[in-house]
């Protein structure tokens, strides 16, 4: 009753403020239906998606990927290296300034980086092989390596999963065990705090300080100008109500679009439906505790999956759907492999069973987390609880909210003492698409990541493929890595498939949303 309330008073709230408007006003202003709530507004400190976006409005980076998924510079002006790969200096563009008018400095993105490099799986790598940050004047800095590293541009234009945004030193060298408590970019947006009302709105407002590129907005690289002078992020939790609001242009794009929704407004000659980037379904084990602790009974789990059923069951039509993705990364992407797939291409049941009874499972209970309160994932654990009974899986459905879910799972205790064997989850391209974006491909031995998953031999693949510089060698070594994580089942891939976003047809630019990006800037009315 709350929510609905809540729902009623923000709806109503503003179509009043809407009404007030003259119409030059409304057309300066951007309504969005935010998939989430934003609660922390510190993209350094959590990957949650919802926080990632936030750090794109008002944060910029020194390079980002443009529409073919290719490093662009974005802050830097240019850059340079050695002949053997271990020397780099870069330089920024000048007159760059924070919203608050204060220059960007080398020494902001040294200390940003430095605070990046402590938490992101990419930065782990590059101190691996002894990255070393240095301010050399006011426009310059320097990294040094001990060896070459293959990926340098691609960690520093990383997209998602702690993107390297730029922040004023002052905040950088703050400790990074809670978020920050000040927002201060140079991206195209300022937050304006006073009108935060978590739970219902967030608000930002155009940066007069923002400095942008000439080249045009491609993907998350070029100009971020906006054609808006104010950008509203609206959290409506009951999906009628959002897509009602979205009917009566009261709002411009609903960024999530529960699948239940699509064929419908496919109908509707006044909205747009569009792909929101490709995500892949994750069945997530327990590898710390039975039967998943042995990696027979994971590779069973594989053996019994049918991606196309989870994909189907999570409710999206045929043709936003991959029927069969052979790759732990992402079809279509510039990774995708199909070495040591084989066994797994066609669900074989028989074989399934006979490979949990190798792995000395006796019929004890597995504790399945089933979240209550997200529709997709909602059927994708209930699709999973099938497949696993399938192979004759004593499954213990445990129901709780996402949030509730979110807590359990980073719980070590055994599952009959409030830990759990498995939960689901689905991740975005760009957390999917190579052995180090993909966290549970990239998590080394002694991780902290929820299922503790330990494999040896996929940390050495891992590290060579990354320090690979020569693109034939690479391939060869991408092959083996995911081989191997077909032999290991870190996790099981549940199949892929395109989230979808629905937007008023009049809204301008919309062929260039970007792979489930908030690349509002490219957006007009």
């Amino acid at each position: 009753m709350t929510r609905r309330l809540l729902t009623a008073l923000a709806l109503g709230a503003l179509a009043v403020s809407a009404a007030h408007l003259p119409a030059a006003a409304q057309t300066k202003t951007l309504r969005v239906v935010a998939h989430a709530d934003v609660k922390i507004l510190d993209p350094t400190f959590t990957t949650a998606y919802i926080s990632r976006n936030f750090g794109y409005m008002v944060y910029d980076t020194l390079y980002a990927q443009d529409a073919t998924g290719k490093p662009q510079p974005q802050m830097v002006e240019k850059h340079t290296t050695s002949k053997d790969g271990k020397q780099w200096t870069f330089t920024l563009r000048p007159g760059l300034k924070f919203s608050d008018g204060s220059p960007v400095t080398s020494a902001d993105a040294v200390a940003s980086l430095q605070r990046w490099a402590a938490r992101d799986s990419l930065g782990r790598a590059m101190a691996g092989v002894g990255a070393e940050w240095k301010a050399v004047d006011a426009r310059t800095f320097s990294l040094t390596l001990n060896e070459p590293f293959g990926m340098v541009l691609d960690a520093l234009a990383k997209p998602s999963g702690f993107p390297p945004v730029v922040l004023p030193e002052r905040l950088a060298r703050m400790p990074a065990t809670a978020p920050l408590p000040e927002v201060l970019g140079s991206g195209p947006f300022v937050f304006k705090r006073d009108e935060w009302v978590p739970g219902n709105k967030a608000v930002f407002v155009r940066n007069p300080n923002y400095v942008p590129r000439s080249e045009p907005p491609s993907g998350l690289a070029g100009s971020k100008k906006s054609n808006f002078d104010r950008v509203e992020w609206l959290y409506l939790p009951d999906s009628n109500s959002a897509i009602a609001a979205l009917k009566r242009g009261e709002v411009d794009i609903v960024e999530q679009l529960p699948p239940d929704y699509i064929a419908p407004l496919r109908a509707d000659s006044s909205i747009k439906v569009g792909s929101g980037g490709a995500y892949q379904g994750f069945l997530v084990l327990n590898h710390l505790f039975p039967p998943f602790n042995n990696a027979k009974a994971r590779q069973a789990l594989a053996m019994a999956t049918s991606q196309d059923k989870f994909t189907a069951g999570m409710g999206y039509p045929l043709d936003m759907r991959v029927t069969y993705c052979a790759t732990y990364f992402i079809c279509g992407g510039p990774n995708e492999t199909a070495a040591g797939a084989e066994p797994y291409r066609k669900p074989d049941i028989a074989k399934a069973k006979a490979l949990l009874a190798e792995s000395g499972y006796k019929g004890e209970k597995v504790v399945l987390l089933v979240p209550t309160d997200v529709t997709y994932l909602n059927a994708e654990a209930l699709v999973a609880a099938q497949t696993m009974r399938s192979i004759g899986m004593n499954v213990d459905m445990q129901n709780s909210d996402w949030a509730s879910i979110g807590a359990r799972r980073a719980k070590k205790d055994p599952p009959e003492s409030g830990g759990w064997n498995m939960y689901v989850t689905v991740a975005g391209e760009f957390d999917v698409n190579s052995p180090i974006s993909n966290a549970y491909l990239s998590a080394a031995c002694g991780n902290s990541l929820p299922g503790w998953p330990c494999d040896k031999q996929l940390d050495e693949l891992r590290t060579a493929w990354i320090k690979e510089t020569i693109p034939a060698k690479r391939k060869e070594l991408l092959d083996a890595f995911q081989a191997r994580a077909y032999e290991a089942i870190p996790y099981v891939n549940a199949g892929q498939y395109s989230a979808a976003y629905a937007a008023r047809a009049s809204l301008k630019g919309l062929d260039k949303l970007w792979a489930g990006m908030p690349v509002v800037w490219a957006l007009d009315k």
